[in-house]
Order: C-alpha cells, then sequence, then structure tokens
C-alpha cells in the first residue's frame, strides 16, 4: 500500500481561478471593494482596542479610471500590508486574511462586519486584467511593498515608496474587458454591488449647488462647485436600530431601494435578532399584482452590507419572495464565489424566523389599527393566503388575523365568521356551510336570494381561493364552503325554507317527465324544489367538489388530484311554487311547452355566462319571436 499527498500545481489552477471561479466576470469589483472595506474595518477594530496606534480618521475607498493608460484603481486607507503579509495572503492561493483575523480576535471582532471568508477574491481581478499590482503600506512602521503579477504564477516583490498606509490595487484592464474602464459601467456596478457598504466610497465628482450670494438678482445663475461623489450610503436604515427610526425613514429607504416605484408600501416589517443567529433587514408590503410571478425576485440579500443576489429563495418563505426589501446576515452560507446561497439547517432556521416575525407583526398592525388593515386587506391578501396554503405555522398564527370579507363591505375573522353563521347556515348533516361568491356581478341573483334568507356571504375572489378552501375544510371541524350558486345552497334552501309545493305529486311527476324531455341530461340534473313564489322559476347551480377541482386545476393545481379535464355538470334547480312553472306545467301544446323550458333554460344559463355562440344567437332570435 502507496500513502502520499496530491500535489496541485499553481500552473494548472490559476487558469481555472481566472476562468471558472466566479461566474460573471463583474463580481471583481465587488471582491476589491470588499477587500478594501475589510483592511478598513480591521483597522478600526485594532484602533478600537487600542494595538494599533494610527489615527483612524475618516478613512473611505476611492475608485478611479485611467482610460488612456487602461487602468482601474482601487485605493482604500485600511491597515494596509507588510511585505511578508504579501507573501502570505496573496500568494498563497485560499489563505483568508479576513478568517485569520476573526481567528485571532474572535472575541472582541464578534461585531466589527469583517467580510472575507475564502480568500479567493482577489484572483477575480484576473478575470478582466492582464496585469494586476498591489502597492500597499502596513499601518505599522514596516516599509511600503509593490507587489506586480501577470496572471502566471510569477510574480514580483519590491520595495515602495508609497508614503500614506492603505493598499492600492491596479487592474491594467484586458482588451476583452474594455467595458469596466467607462465611467457608467463602473458606476452601475458600485450602485448594484455596494450601494449600501459600511465605508464610503469614492467615484469620480459630483456638480452642487450653492446657496445664491446676497445681493444676487432672480435671474443670476445660482453658483456651482466640483465635490467628491460619494456613490454609497454606509448607514443604511436596516443598520439602525427599529426605536431610531420614523416611519418617514422606513419610507425614505424604500425609495432609495426603488427610485423607479411610485406607489409607497403599505407597511414595513424591521428584522433584527442576533440569536440564534445574526440577521438584520427591512421587507415591505407593496400593493400586490394577480400575477404572482411578477412580483417575484423584489428582495435583496446582503451579507454584511454587500449585496449577493436578488434571489432569496430558501432564506425567505416562498410566500414572502413577493415582498420587497432587504435581509443581511453574516451567518447566511454562500458558496465559494459568494453568489449563492448553500443548503443548510441554519437557512432553515431563518427562514422559519422570518416566517413568525411576519406572522408576529401582521398581527400587531391588527390588533393596533384593524380598520387600516381592513382597508389594505385586498392589497395585501394573496401574500397572507399564499403563506396559510404553505407554510403551516404561518397558518396557526394567520387564524389572528386573516380576513374573509362579505359582499356587503364586512370583515370576519375565522372565529368571528362561524359565530355570526353557526345559528343559520347549517346543512341536514348540521354542518355549517360558509356561502361565498367569486363575482358580485356575475352572481348577483344568487347572492340577492341567499341575503333574502339572511345569510351572510363572503367575497372571496383571490387566484387560490379554492386551495385554501380546501385547506380550511380539512383543518377546521364541521365547515364546509360553497360557492352562492352551487348545489350546497339547495340544502339550505330546504332547511329554512318551509313553503310547501302548490303541485300534487302527479303534476310534480308530471312536470319532472317533461322536463327530462326537454332539458339536455348530459349536461343538466333537473331537481324539482318547492321555494317562495317570488324566487327564479329556474336556477342553475353547480355542484360545489367538480367546481372547485375545475378551478384548481386552472389555478394550476389539478394535476396532483389526478382529475384530468373533468366535464361540465350543472344541477336545473326549478321552483315548483313559481307561476310561470304552473304555467308551463298547465299549457296545451307541447310546442310551447318545449319553447317556454328552452327560454326559461336558456335565461337560467344567460345569468351565469353559460350561454355563448350559436347557443346565445338562438337565444335571442326566439326572444325576438315571442315580443312579437
Amino acid at each position: 500500500m502507496t500513502k502520499g499527498n496530491i500535489n496541485v500545481s499553481v500552473e494548472n489552477i490559476f487558469p481555472l481561478i481566472k476562468k471558472f471561479l466566479y461566474s460573471d466576470h463583474e463580481i471583481f469589483l465587488r471582491e476589491l471593494i470588499s477587500n478594501a472595506t475589510d483592511a478598513t474595518l480591521k483597522l478600526k477594530h485594532l484602533t478600537n482596542i487600542g494595538e494599533s496606534k494610527v489615527e483612524y480618521g475618516n478613512p473611505q475607498i476611492e475608485v478611479k479610471i485611467d482610460k488612456d493608460a487602461k487602468k482601474l484603481h482601487i485605493i482604500d486607507q485600511g491597515l494596509g500590508m507588510t511585505a511578508e503579509e504579501v507573501e502570505k495572503y496573496i500568494n498563497q492561493v485560499a489563505f483568508s486574511g479576513a478568517e485569520e483575523f476573526l481567528d485571532k480576535y474572535k472575541d472582541s471582532a464578534q461585531d466589527s462586519g469583517i467580510i472575507g471568508h475564502f480568500g479567493l477574491g482577489f484572483y477575480s481581478a484576473f478575470m478582466v486584467a492582464d496585469k494586476v499590482e498591489i502597492i500597499t503600506k502596513s499601518h505599522t512602521e514596516a516599509p511600503a511593498a509593490h507587489w506586480t503579477c501577470d496572471g502566471s504564477p510569477e510574480y514580483t516583490l519590491e520595495v515602495s515608496d508609497k508614503a500614506e498606509r492603505g493598499t492600492e490595487i491596479i487592474l491594467h484592464i484586458a482588451e476583452d474587458s474594455t467595458e469596466f474602464l467607462e465611467d457608467s459601467r463602473i458606476s452601475a456596478l458600485l450602485l448594484k454591488y455596494n450601494k449600501f457598504m459600511p465605508v464610503p466610497i469614492k467615484f469620480g465628482t459630483k456638480t452642487e449647488t450653492l446657496p445664491k450670494p446676497e445681493g444676487a438678482k432672480e435671474e443670476d445663475p445660482a453658483p456651482t462647485q466640483e465635490v467628491e461623489n460619494i456613490i454609497n450610503n454606509p448607514n443604511p436604515a436596516w443598520t439602525k436600530q427599529p426605536a431610531d427610526l420614523e416611519e418617514q425613514d422606513y419610507k425614505g429607504f424604500y425609495r432609495e431601494l426603488y427610485p423607479s416605484q411610485f406607489e409607497e408600501p403599505l407597511f414595513n416589517i424591521h428584522l433584527n435578532v442576533d440569536y440564534p443567529f445574526n440577521l438584520t433587514g427591512i421587507l415591505y408590503f407593496p400593493k400586490m399584482s394577480v400575477d404572482m410571478q411578477i412580483q417575484k425576485d423584489k428582495i435583496q440579500l446582503y451579507q454584511n452590507q454587500v449585496f449577493v443576489t436578488d434571489n432569496v429563495e430558501g432564506i425567505v418563505p416562498e410566500f414572502l419572495t413577493m415582498l420587497r426589501g432587504v435581509i443581511d446576515s453574516p451567518d447566511i452560507p454562500l458558496n465559494v464565489s459568494r453568489s449563492y446561497l448553500q443548503a443548510d439547517g441554519a437557512v432553515k432556521k431563518i427562514s422559519s424566523y422570518i416566517t413568525r416575525k411576519v406572522a408576529d407583526k401582521l398581527k400587531s398592525i391588527f390588533n393596533n389599527n384593524r380598520e387600516d388593515f381592513e382597508a389594505k386587506w385586498n392589497d395585501i391578501k394573496i401574500v397572507i393566503e399564499y403563506g396559510m396554503l404553505s407554510e403551516e405555522k404561518f397558518f396557526e398564527k394567520a387564524d389572528a388575523f386573516a380576513l374573509y370579507p362579505t359582499v356587503d363591505g364586512k370583515y370576519y375573522t375565522f372565529e368571528e365568521l362561524t359565530n355570526a353563521i353557526k345559528a343559520k347556515q347549517t346543512d341536514k348533516d348540521d354542518k355549517m356551510v360558509i356561502l361565498y361568491a367569486s363575482d358580485k356581478d356575475a352572481q348577483h341573483a344568487y347572492i340577492e336570494a341567499a341575503k333574502g334568507k339572511d345569510y351572510e356571504v363572503l367575497l372571496l375572489d383571490s387566484p387560490i381561493v379554492s386551495h385554501l378552501m380546501q385547506k380550511l375544510e380539512t383543518s377546521k371541524e364541521n365547515i364546509s364552503f360553497a360557492r352562492v350558486d352551487a348545489d350546497h345552497i339547495d340544502n339550505l334552501i330546504k332547511k329554512e325554507d318551509t313553503a310547501i309545493s302548490k303541485l300534487s305529486e302527479d303534476e310534480k311527476k308530471s312536470l319532472d317527465e317533461l322536463l327530462k324531455e326537454v332539458v339536455p341530461s348530459e349536461k343538466f340534473m333537473v331537481q324539482l324544489e318547492a321555494m317562495d313564489s317570488s324566487a327564479s322559476p329556474f336556477m342553475i347551480t353547480q355542484p360545489e367538489f367538480m367546481r372547485r377541482m375545475k378551478e384548481m386545476q386552472a389555478s394550476g393545481g389539478g394535476g396532483m388530484f389526478g382529475m384530468g379535464n373533468m366535464p361540465e355538470m350543472y344541477n336545473l334547480v326549478v321552483n315548483t311554487n313559481s307561476e310561470l312553472v304552473g304555467e308551463i306545467l298547465n299549457t296545451k301544446t307541447k310546442k310551447k311547452q318545449e319553447r317556454l323550458i328552452n327560454q326559461s333554460l336558456d335565461l337560467a344559463r344567460l345569468s351565469q355566462g353559460l350561454l355563448k355562440g350559436e347557443e346565445l344567437t338562438n337565444f335571442i332570435k326566439r326572444s325576438y319571436d315571442m315580443i312579437k
């Protein structure tokens, strides 16, 4: 048996680092700015604990473009490096200085905000540069160092005459990457990845308007001056304590995140936890579009104020990916390129925490200002209903604030709703039947009939409501949902209505036979019911189960029930106490009976939107003939 060490050749690994370490070459700027930030925050920590004697001052990071020389400079005023440290941290691939620093000062550096982790970020520079220089001076008394490498394993390291502490990285941009010599490209990248870095970042200058001097005329132009252009906000709202922020601060930060968004958010949720993991952030509820997919990917994920991604699936529960805002956590496990999340137990804990925090905030808003919560319900219900469907813990907590509006504009919690209907809306099996409408206009006649019986009718019109009702029926005891034009309404009418049929048994039998001759049996099941004489002569209802399954199919959930394409099947409820029904029965000629039945059936179908095409044309023609 032979044992040994695998030899990894630098000559072989260098091209891999250059080409394949990062999926997107633009990441190089994020990594170099992150390194500069780390160097600055390390110095801040060392001065705070007395291990560095230099004056920390107000350091900043500067990015400069030298287009003529095809060079890009990243300059910091951090702790710098000695020649020995350059040898250690730059020449040894994947040796992370940040990791070593945190390990050395693990007790005092917990909250220093240092970003680096893998020690590979510096080499991303070679994706866009064919030569890289480092000119660096340590915060100690050691002489400055100048390191140069042309992208091969060979480098030079010599003494430099740099007098001020800090590090300057000079990228000699390659011919295929000259886009990174354009001001607009660099500015866009800084805003994308470094907009909220904790150290000020200077890029170019900007023109600032000054107050007019005393005695200046109104038409005189105001004086201007060129000032440093600090491109980032080092102290964004999510890094502050909620107690230090006002409502206007939250709204201002929302506009900073989404400058092209004109609508104000409905409300926000400030996340702030330090155990069992570190996580801060602010989530905003915007006004919701019915198209949930369009809303996604609006939450930005940061790690120590460095932008990572706007695809937060896994960290944020799926139903909350429709929100907007920021989440920042140093504990989120990223892959080596700091671009993608890695599956990890901590991620599930973070997701569970966010779910709980959002539920608690919604409950608090509901309790503190129910009227305002009700006014915003239609704009947030998609998120809450989706959460109730997809997250069991959220479903349990949502009982306290999920609302069920009626067609008359009242709002009930589930407990309030069941208390309101349990005495009057039960079927023959003593199960509470919760009536609802999905379209107030299309189902108007049915709504009025139900209200005439003093029934409460909810207005449930979101695209996922069928799935939610299924969930509620399996989770709550002794309740069922029925759309106001569904067959369950018949059970309620039969139980509550004391009307006695005006027809004898023989007349009902004759009517039943007549109707079955004319009404197509493949589409309608005929039911004779004794109702109030003022009720509609013919009413069409659909079996609730069948209609709901079809709705689930339409919203993408039908496949899991294995229903295939379900046939259209309806109930035709005929009111035996209607004057028109009596006239149909007593009409002498068969032709006129058939015409009255077809006309009544088509009117019922028209009220349900079921009359279309040739059948609608024939109905209109028949109606004109009857008028003549």
